[in-house]
């Protein structure tokens, strides 16, 4: 069985995902194959990895190449992560660019007008990426872990809906770090589902297994007291003196105990409103959860939003050590062995084509949903009574990428400006046309295709 990990340059996807892969229990024996265009740190990864299969003994034989096509030949498995051009330099263009025109975005990354320019620069060479592969391997799985998800899955499945392509994200460990301490229970007591977009999803249905009883109710009761005593970001102290930035810790640590609880609901502000007016408990954090939302500017702690950022950075920076641990810090390796040994398990969340799954969202969206793992793939299980006021906002959404998907399919500036002036978190009109122009300007190496 041959393994393709397309992106595998990254120290942090390439070293990760293969501890991942050498900690299966079905995958011994498999080539892995990795693929970046960068072939420096390609070659770094591929030493790595294979100075481990040395060191460990294990049965894997690891390759590297620059050249995609020859990549996926014999392929059975495609694991995907990738950027393009300089991550965080363009991420600040996409988020504070469209600030200077008016648009109250919160984070910019997926939603609001700074996700519609992450898409438009992104999913062109996913889009290429999958064509080699339906052309040299069209049976593969292809596991995209690259944002913005629903953008990207939505897309790919309008261009080729034949394609075995999921998306996978580890928001969904939100609810495994925050529901054994909220409810007080081993997680193994109890079950639950979340459904929604990806990192738009709530928390819809938790149920004690031994007895059925409903425990959403004891859940809206709790978390309060939970997320108020949760620290969030805080410890962002620890890691500014880590890393040398004082003046930052100064900063940070002048917000009261030592930086310890600085901050009330940290990053949990929206989180809080949705429990109080929706009963609902989001399954990721404010900056996320706040893309897709008009009021969220409203509501969020822009503050904490920004310390989250800046840890984010560090933490990625920190990552860059070329190294391998035997771990399973990704779903993705289960649900493959899942796939190989027909286990029959569920996954908490996936993102495929609607198809009804959400009955009343569109189906031709992408949706994040739980999943039946056995032989037969990656099957959505369908989520029935959403509440409607949920569904209201989930709804509001996805014309944005409707047109998204089709601004890129028929490379139409036209579509973009459409796209953003669709979008609930733009409240100007004849702003968006100059901001769209200044954007494709801006980042004409990727936008360019766009007239």
């Amino acid at each position: 069985m041959k393994i393709v990990l397309v992106g595998a340059g990254s120290a942090q996807f390439g070293c990760g995902i293969l501890g991942d892969i050498f900690n299966g229990k079905r995958l011994a024996g498999s080539e892995i194959t990795l693929h970046d265009i960068n072939p420096h740190t390609l070659e770094k990864v591929r030493e790595t990895a294979a100075a481990f299969i040395t060191a460990q003994g294990l049965d894997f034989t690891v390759n590297a190449t620059t050249d995609r096509k020859a990549a996926f030949k014999g392929a059975s498995f495609i694991i995907s992560s990738i950027e393009v051009g300089n991550r965080f330099e363009l991420w600040d263009e996409d988020w504070k660019i469209p600030l200077q025109y008016g648009a109250k975005q919160v984070y910019g990354e997926n939603g609001g007008p700074g996700g519609v320019f992450h898409s438009l620069r992104i999913i062109p060479p996913i889009l290429e990426i999958v064509a080699d592969a339906m052309a040299i391997c069209p049976d593969a799985y292809i596991f995209n872990f690259s944002n913005p998800m629903t953008a990207i899955v939505t897309t790919v499945k309008r261009a080729f809906p034949q394609a075995r392509f999921i998306g996978i994200c580890h928001e969904i460990g939100w609810l495994t770090r925050w529901l054994p301490p909220i409810l007080g229970m081993d997680p193994r007591e109890y079950r639950f589902r979340a459904a929604g977009l990806n990192h738009f999803s709530c928390l819809l249905e938790i149920k004690e297994k031994k007895t059925g009883k409903d425990l959403y109710p004891e859940v809206r009761r709790k978390a309060p007291a939970f997320f108020e005593r949760e620290p969030g970001y805080s410890d962002m102290l620890d890691v500014y003196r880590a890393t040398g930035k004082l003046e930052e810790a100064e900063r940070f640590e002048k917000g009261g105990n030592g930086g310890k609880s600085a901050y009330e609901w940290a990053d949990r502000k929206i989180i809080k409103f949705m429990l109080e007016n929706y009963g609902l408990l989001p399954i990721t954090t404010d900056s996320h959860f706040g893309e897709y939302l008009g009021w969220a500017w409203d509501v969020a702690d822009h503050r904490g939003i920004l310390d989250f950022y800046d840890l984010y950075r560090i933490m990625l920076g920190q990552n860059a050590r070329y190294e391998i641990k035997l771990q399973t810090a990704e779903r993705v390796v289960p649900i493959i062995e899942g796939i190989l040994g027909d286990e029959g398990f569920e996954e908490g969340a996936v993102n495929v084509l609607n198809d009804g799954l959400i009955p009343d969202l569109p189906p031709w969206i992408a949706v994040e949903v739980p999943a039946l793992i056995d032989a037969n793939g990656v099957t959505g299980i369908p989520v029935k009574d959403v509440p409607k006021g949920y569904l209201a906002l989930l709804r509001s959404y996805c014309g944005v990428y409707d047109l998204t998907a089709e601004a890129i399919l028929g490379k139409k500036k036209d579509l973009v400006i459409q796209a953003i002036l669709a979008n609930p978190v733009m409240h100007r009109a004849t702003s968006v046309a100059p901001m769209v122009d200044r954007m494709i300007a801006r980042q004409e190496k990727w936008l360019g295709y766009l007239t």
